[in-house]
């Protein structure tokens, strides 16, 4: 029995435990079949998360009666409220729950802001009366009727911010990292968590997109409903595969202390490297005696090894006042390891900040595009598309693009390389970046052929333009690619150089980069109206008709903000040492 105990204890996962709270089993918890459930969760939920949030600028303007620019608007801030959110998620499944009851969490607060959205669209007396056309009397929902749409709006947003926060993480924990494998393993799960991200949206901005503009916008919110109440039990069922990291208590606590005590103990002596001292002190190999066995040489190696985990690295050298022998306030004495997660947290934030300005341009995505596209002729034959559906032409382009990068680019630049990893994740997140300045440049240039078509026409025309939707699947084409380049990237990248205790928020400064960026598009346009906003010329983003607006010259902006962001990347990729996790 005893032996038994010992065989079971050695085939535990250290620091996991199962559903139960008992201690996770190698062999039984965790791996690809526990991570696949996860992926068919990813389908379900960004499938109802995107099959609303992709259309939602034209529900604004048409159901809601809100002006271009103003629905455009709240559309950036609600999806960025959410994507900021996740930094919440990923909190809390670091510091006092796992990502397991995170994800459980999020999804029953998404289902009831999903649930007020389907019964708002339902009833007429819950929405605003129906502009006519031309009809200059009608006003924007307001009152109780705007303070459901927007409740309705931001618990979705909440449980967007809590899956996302969670879910990546959870996938990617169920593999072990000290292996090789379990880190090929790894980097799959999130080329296919991608994957698995672009099938939902694919089937949100085509089935349920078409759905919401023909049958009426209650169908499309209520198939959004029962996708994540049907994403729980599907969860639920891997939970006897689930591998679940214990929380280590709040990462934000350790970052602060080690600020704090780094600034109050400036005038208090660093801890210095005990090696030098020890070197100073040993004779030299001339005076060594022929009693220094090997057993001893042994000894040495081994607490030069411990050495080395005890003195802090040079990186940051002001945060190396946190580690004294005589510190300012006892309770706030860190360890060389607190200080050591501290440094790594700092060394991301520069490469998280230079993805910002890529999210502003993946915004304009499910803004100004979607709008141009409602300007133009979006007929396939007999089939009229949806103007929402135009996220089709990327998402099936990453479909296609993230298995043959995982199963035949990877394999061989990591024959090309002799490197584990192939491509670098910095070398992958520039790609995307520049791929963000090439969309930006070639929108600009199909809003000039557009414009010039529209002024041909009359800028005031109603009629769709006699010009292709086709024209702005170019734009999609190329930023959806920047999406697949920078979004798995990112996430693998916070992942693996995070500290195992700060994972999960870690993880969820992807979707924080995506936050900022939707925030970012808002500022721009608010600062590019006020900037061009003058007694001789209107705003360049202003008005109820899309043709007067000058949005060539807002995606030059965009594109030459782009191009100064990815030489600020450079700086900070060619500077930054992967940290090992061997």
């Amino acid at each position: 029995m005893i032996l038994e105990g010992v065989e079971q204890q050695m085939k535990t996962w250290e620091g996991y435990v199962e559903w139960r709270n008992q201690p996770a089993i190698k062999g039984r918890h965790g791996g690809m079949v526990a991570a696949s459930f996860v992926l068919v969760v990813e389908v379900l939920e960004n499938l109802a998360f995107l099959a609303n949030a992709s259309n939602l600028v034209i529900y604004l303007k048409d159901h809601m009666n809100m002006l271009p620019s103003d629905s455009s608007n709240s559309v950036t801030n609600f999806m960025g409220t959410a994507f900021l959110l996740a930094l919440l998620g990923g909190f809390l499944s670091d510091a006092f729950f796992t990502s397991y009851y995170i994800y459980l969490t999020s999804a029953a607060i998404e289902f009831l802001g999903l649930l007020i959205l389907t019964v708002q669209a339902r009833s007429a007396s819950l929405k605003p009366p129906k502009c006519e056309v031309h009809d200059t009397s009608c006003h924007e929902v307001g009152g109780a009727k705007a303070a459901m749409l927007f409740l309705g709006l931001y618990l979705v947003a909440l449980g967007v911010g809590g899956i996302k926060g969670s879910l990546p993480t959870h996938g990617a924990e169920q593999f072990d990292e000290q292996t090789p494998e379990g880190r090929k393993q790894r980097s799959t799960f999130f080329n296919y968590f991608v994957f698995c991200l672009s099938l939902g949206g694919l089937i949100a901005v085509t089935l349920v997109v078409w759905i919401e503009d023909n049958k009426g916008w209650e169908w499309g919110f209520g198939i959004s409903t029962l996708t994540i109440l049907l994403s729980i039990p599907v969860f639920l069922s891997g939970s006897l595969f689930y591998r679940n990291k214990i929380p280590n208590g709040s990462p934000l606590t350790t970052i602060f202390k080690v600020l704090i005590a780094s600034a109050l103990n400036s005038c208090v002596s660093v801890a210095r490297n005990p090696s030098n001292a020890i070197a100073s002190m040993s004779p030299s190999p001339s005076h060594q005696t022929p009693s220094n066995t090997e057993a001893e040489q042994t000894t040495e190696k081994s607490s030069k090894a411990e050495d080395s985990n005890d003195v802090p690295s040079e990186g940051f050298r002001f945060l190396n006042r946190a580690v004294t022998r005589r510190p300012t306030y006892r309770s706030l004495q860190c360890s060389v390891n607190q200080v050591e997660d501290v440094k790594i947290v700092l060394k991301i934030l520069p490469i998280f900040a230079c993805t910002i300005m890529l999210s502003c341009c993946l915004a304009q995505l499910s803004t100004y595009s979607v709008q141009q596209a409602a300007t133009m002729n979006t007929k396939l034959g007999s089939l009229k598309v949806p103007p929402a559906s135009l996220p089709f032409f990327p998402v099936v382009f990453i479909m296609i693009l993230a298995p043959v990068y995982d199963h035949l680019i990877i394999p061989f630049m990591r024959k090309a390389t002799k490197t584990e990893s192939g491509i670098t994740h910095l070398q992958r997140i520039g790609i995307g970046l520049v791929l963000s300045i090439i969309a930006m440049g070639i929108a600009a240039l199909v809003e000039i052929k557009r414009k010039r078509i529209a002024t041909d026409s009359g800028l005031d025309t109603i009629a769709p333009l006699p010009i292709s939707f086709f024209w702005i699947a170019f734009q999609y084409l190329f930023l959806g690619s920047a999406d697949l380049f920078t979004i798995a990237g990112l996430l693998e990248f916070f992942f693996t150089e995070a500290p195992s205790s700060m994972r999960s928020l870690a993880t969820s400064l992807t979707w924080a980069s995506l936050a900022m960026g939707y925030y970012l598009s808002s500022l721009i346009a608010s600062v590019v109206n006020s900037a061009t906003g003058t007694s001789n010329n209107t705003p360049w983003l202003s008005g109820k008709n899309l043709n007067h607006f000058h949005l060539e010259r807002f995606y030059w902006l965009l594109c030459a903000l782009s191009g100064l962001n990815f030489l600020h990347y450079l700086f900070w990729a060619s500077r930054y040492k992967y940290r090992s996790v061997n």
